[in-house]
């Protein structure tokens, strides 16, 4: 994976000047060097404005409920989990990347179905056996 361009796929690339990547400091345990040294890496792709999207994929990207997704259509990446500056980017960047790949796939409509009549008759079937298992449980007898 270049620096310059982040590969989606064979048709897709998005520049490196469309990224805005800031190093800001760990949370959680390390040490002393969770203080000291800033590897964490917050990494920002504006999907609402970005030219190298077409209008498709951006209405489906932006369509998704992610928490990640600001209301300016900011999607913004948070990636910490390795000790190094440089493996945390190109953590950010894969994220980024198989966010944006989700985004390219048209997704099958659905096509609504309606039970058959003979599955309805054997869900009513099973229902009443299941109420005969029941009542044979309780025993007749009044406690007066």
């Amino acid at each position: 994976m270049g620096s310059d361009v982040l590969e989606i796929s064979a048709k897709l690339s998005i520049p490196a000047d469309e990224l805005v990547e800031r190093f800001v400091r760990a949370s959680g345990a390390g040490g002393q060097n969770v203080n000291k040294v800033s590897t964490a890496v917050e990494l920002r792709f504006d999907l609402a404005h970005s030219p190298s999207l077409s209008e498709p994929v951006r209405a489906r990207l932006l369509a998704k409920r992610d928490r990640r997704i600001t209301d300016d259509g900011v999607l913004v990446i948070d990636a910490q989990r390795f000790r190094t500056q440089d493996r945390n980017r190109q953590d950010a960047r894969e994220r980024l990347a198989d966010f944006i790949a989700s985004g390219l796939s048209v997704p099958k409509r659905r096509i609504a179905t309606k039970p058959s009549r003979a599955a309805k008759a054997r869900r009513v079937d099973a229902k009443k056996q299941r109420g005969q298992i029941k009542s044979g449980r309780s025993s007749r007898k009044d406690w007066d």
